[in-house]
């Protein structure tokens, strides 16, 4: 024994158990009557700094302990003494439930840290609890359940925005086979177009699909393709329907929802999609079947942008991104779903823009590739995210191309920055854009950077890395960029100082939580009594990603799509992509809800939030996802074998 208790077990005032309990996760969903019953059984213990409460493999577990004050340390001890800390618990934590649902005696051992109150309920009060509230047991089997996940997640759009838009947002609910209106309408290659307009005028439908010799579906054509690419050429209406169709289709599967269509259809630039049920094609889902099922779509949006002749008009529409993305929130879409919406609009308007922009500069003197870095390149934008860009170009062959490119791409970038800020896209504070020369390079001075990141890794290059190293081409001559990241895959494998110096910077940041599980919050400035959820919340789960996917030559950038390609082929612990999948899921709605509600207020949209406006679930989610971070960087300290001491 470390010491000993000054006290034994006192019976207790009902009335105060069931006001701590209210307070107090899980109980406080609780009725009154059931905390009343469960109260009056309850006994108090004190237990003074260094008083060992329950001995690993010995002690029988008769009650479940609920810190009331003070904290404890729950920690492992092997055969050769050795001791293997596993948690620190304070107020309203709970220890014991475990080892009664498990039937087993105390599987850790749990000593205070401190001079602890503890209020005690009877092993038989507590089982009697489980049965008959299911969701106690997998609260306690279940550190991070889905079930309290997805309550957190109700409870972020209840409570923080107020609703907005009438009846409901079908898009996360209906299939795409519940969309088709009627079977598809199929012709064969040889009819010409006019054929091919008679049938969808008698059908009153915009496309048709056609079917080759062999029985497979080969192409569709649209009234738009006979519009654009037969009556504008000047075409004759005798010309073969194989000879303007679409090829090879777009397809979807019946059983995806409405949301994916829609995602495929703006990623895609299209308007009509097969939907396939098994070997089979059964019909056609358009835009505008989306359009009616929901009302106004973010097709609207993206119509409104493709259609713009003047880069001035994206000034306005960019604004609007937020007013289309605010109804996936309040409808439950995952921060996943969210970013890969925004994602989509945000790269639209750059196409656009830069599309524009050429127009009035000219053709480029040699190919170039837009870059996209940081967040952009990660696909995880929120609202207005700081921009983060570069341009590489092809080598010029001479030096008269040479004064040519760089004179030109020079004048774009910077007034591609300049369209983008008055989209509202902030400048980066760093200078990462392609308006900065040294960010504006052909394709051998971006390899030469690379190369020495890579293999002089001081602190500034490692910083460089965790910025650049996140990047995805994103308009312009894309084999430029994917040339760049297949140099970056083939240089960093077998770099393993590299790897560890990128290793060792994930450890930078450490979880927001004091030796209590308490926040820590900024104590003076602007943001006094709030946290940065971006910086100490997010940033670690982005730093464990990258690293890991540079380490097993993963190409994707997302850092959720990096850790599923990690857990697929093995590279993590399933139960560990689990728990981190779903705290940075929570983090990042947490971040999506708080950013939208300032902007509606009128503020700038920021990362730092004020923990004493969360619910108490929410409070409980929170925490748990930071414990997360300690999961993900003791893994990277197994994998690279870093010496922390």
């Amino acid at each position: 024994m470390f010491g000993q208790k000054k006290i034994g077990m006192q019976a207790l005032d009902s009335d105060m158990v069931v006001e701590f309990l209210r307070k107090t996760l899980p109980f406080n969903d609780l009725d009154d009557y059931t905390l009343l019953e469960l109260s009056r059984h309850a006994r108090i213990d004190f237990y003074p700094n260094g008083a060992r409460i329950l001995t690993q493999d010995e002690s029988n577990v008769d009650y479940i302990y609920l810190i009331q004050k003070g904290g404890v340390k729950l920690y492992l001890q092997d055969k050769s003494g050795e001791i293997s800390l596993k948690d620190f618990r304070g107020e309203g934590s709970v220890f014991g439930a475990l080892d009664i649902i498990r039937g087993t005696r105390a599987n850790m051992t749990v000593e205070a840290v401190e001079d602890t109150f503890c209020f005690l309920f009877p092993k038989k009060d507590f089982l009697k609890l489980l049965q008959i509230h299911p969701g106690f047991s997998q609260y306690y089997l279940k550190s991070f359940s889905n079930n309290y996940i997805q309550k957190s997640f109700d409870e972020l759009r209840k409570e923080k925005l107020s609703p907005k838009t009438e009846g409901s947002l079908y898009l996360f609910t209906v299939k795409v086979n519940d969309v088709i209106r009627r079977k598809a309408e199929i012709i064969t290659p040889a009819q010409n177009v006019q054929q091919a307009a008679q049938r969808m005028s008698e059908q009153g439908i915009g496309s048709l699909l056609i079917k080759d010799e062999y029985g497979k579906i080969s192409g569709i054509i649209t009234d738009k393709d006979i519009r654009s690419k037969v009556v504008a050429r000047g075409l004759p209406y005798s010309t073969l329907v194989e000879e303007v169709m679409s090829s090879p289709v777009k397809k979807i599967s019946a059983q995806r929802l409405c949301f994916d269509a829609l995602l495929d259809m703006m990623s895609n630039r299209i308007h009509h999609l097969a939907v396939q049920d098994g070997d089979r094609i059964i019909g056609v889902i358009t835009s505008h079947d989306i359009l009616v099922l929901q009302g106004e779509s973010p097709i609207y949006l993206f119509k409104e942008i493709m259609r713009q002749h003047r880069i001035e008009r994206l000034y306005e529409l960019s604004l609007k991104i937020p007013l289309v993305v605010r109804p996936l929130i309040e409808e439950g879409a995952k921060a996943n779903n969210i970013t890969r919406m925004i994602t989509i609009l945000n790269d639209l308007i750059l196409s656009r823009l830069l599309t524009m922009l050429q127009e009035q500069l000219g053709p480029p003197p040699v190919d170039y590739c837009w870059l996209l870095m940081g967040s952009e390149g990660r696909k995880e934008q929120t609202f207005r995210t700081d921009q983060d860009n570069a341009l590489v170009y092809r080598d010029p062959l001479d030096e008269q191309e040479k004064k040519a490119a760089e004179s030109y791409f020079q004048k774009f970038g910077q007034e591609a920055i300049n369209h983008l800020v008055k989209c509202g896209y902030p400048l980066c504070n760093g200078g990462n854009m392609a308006s900065n020369p040294k960010w504006c390079q052909p394709v051998s001075v971006w390899k030469k950077y690379f190369s020495n990141w890579v293999n002089k890794p001081e602190p500034n290059e490692v910083l460089n890395s965790t910025i650049f190293f996140d990047f995805r081409p994103a308009y312009g001559n894309i084999a430029l960029g994917l040339e760049l990241k297949n140099y970056l895959k083939d240089l960093v494998q077998g770099k393993d100082m590299f790897l560890r110096y990128l290793a060792q910077d994930c450890f930078r940041t450490k979880p927001p939580l004091s030796f209590f599980k308490n926040f820590i919050v900024d104590r003076n400035g602007v943001h006094k009594n709030r946290l940065d959820l971006k910086a100490r919340g997010l940033v670690p789960f982005w730093d464990f990603a990258r690293v890991m996917a540079l380490k097993h030559g993963i190409m994707e950038t997302n850092t959720m799509e990096r850790m599923e390609i990690l857990d697929r082929e093995g590279h993590m612990p399933h139960s560990l992509f689990v728990r981190a999948r779903e705290a940075y899921e929570f983090q990042m709605q947490l971040r999506f809800v708080n950013q939208l509600k300032l902007m509606e207020a009128g503020e700038t949209p920021h990362n730092y939030i004020d923990p004493a406006e969360l619910t108490d679930l929410e409070k409980q989610t929170l925490k748990g996802a930071f414990s997360v971070i300690n999961n993900l960087q003791n893994f990277l300290k197994e994998t690279f074998k870093l010496n922390m001491a």
